[in-house]
């Protein structure tokens, strides 16, 4: 079957990824949106990021999809259409795919069109009796499914604690808003990380090889080639810590000395040691989880932890 990308109106613009930058530095605090790390390069950098050895959630998140695949499978409806926010990497996606042979549907949702493009051809070689509809969109926003996924029961996929990158309130929100895409009665499977020990969380975004780094720093690359910035990348370094007090890991961009970066006609000065901030990952525990996904309209269904307790799979259904 061939793969037929869908491009809808919500996909970001130059001008949408301009007015978010220009927005976000020039606030007190200044920020870049997390959304904006994933162009190819940097999807393909957190490729190499889940494969680390400091980087626990994907290593473990797999081993619960292996170890309970067949359970988790038993949750969907025969001819479900699976709908994966952010899809990137098929890795897990594949994990589910061999305890789920009825699919009616796989919907992969990413804004780098490029990338899902690349990854729905080779699962569609991979499992050509699948139908595979793949959306380039911002989960962000309100997006409508293919046409194609007719009346067919549906099921969420959202997979590497993605979720801990939004405030609480925006999880909340993004949850709901997950809810109002599936429907009534939909399923949605998600992985979430929880809370451990600093030294590991902190190791686990600030790797020694520099890969995280490089991730972070990237979005300074992607400013300057897509929005015509002048971003000096000596100038700026990674910084990745635990915040306890809001249970989250922040990455920064700090800026090594003073200096004035201009991007589409703005000037933005930095003092030295100003930071930009890039991204939070929030970690739970299960019960904190459960109030929140509560909250967004969705009823846990059941949990599953690795043996260290180090991350979650949930099941939930829409009320």
């Amino acid at each position: 079957m061939t793969v037929h990308p869908t491009f809808p109106e919500s996909v970001a613009a130059d001008s949408v990824f301009l007015a978010d930058v220009h927005a976000g530095l020039s606030t007190p605090q200044k920020t870049l949106s997390p959304k904006y790390f994933y162009d190819a390069a940097g999807s393909e950098l957190f490729e190499q990021i889940t494969a680390l050895p400091e980087y626990y959630p994907t290593r473990t998140e797999v081993g619960i999809l292996d170890a309970r695949g067949d359970e988790i499978a038993a949750y969907l409806p025969k001819q479900a259409a699976l709908v994966e926010f952010g899809s990137g990497s098929t890795a897990k996606l594949r994990r589910l795919l061999n305890h789920l042979p009825d699919l009616a549907a796989y919907v992969p949702v990413d804004v780098s069109g490029e990338f899902l493009a690349e990854q729905a051809t080779t699962l569609q070689k991979d499992f050509p009796d699948l139908t595979v509809e793949p959306v380039v969109a911002d989960f962000t926003k309100p997006f409508a499914l293919p046409e194609t996924t007719g009346m067919a029961p549906r099921a969420g996929f959202f997979p590497g604690s993605t979720v801990g990158n939004f405030e609480p309130e925006e999880a909340r929100a993004l949850l709901d808003s997950f809810g109002a895409i599936l429907g009534p009665d939909a399923l949605l499977i998600l992985g979430v990380d929880l809370v451990k020990d600093t030294a590991r969380l902190e190791a686990a975004y600030d790797d020694a090889a520099g890969v995280t780094a490089a991730f972070n720093m990237n979005l300074l690359k992607r400013i300057n080639h897509e929005l015509g910035g002048d971003f000096d990348l000596d100038a700026f370094r990674h910084k990745a810590v635990f915040n306890p007090n809001a249970s989250r890991i922040e990455m920064h961009l700090e800026s090594r000395k003073d200096q004035n970066v201009r991007i589409g006609g703005e000037t933005f000065a930095f003092r030295a040691g100003e930071t930009i901030h890039t991204e939070n990952s929030y970690k739970y525990t299960l019960d904190s989880f459960k109030d929140l996904a509560a909250r967004a309209g969705w009823q846990s269904v059941t949990v599953w932890t690795d043996p260290e307790a180090l991350f979650s799979v949930h099941v939930l259904r829409r009320d």
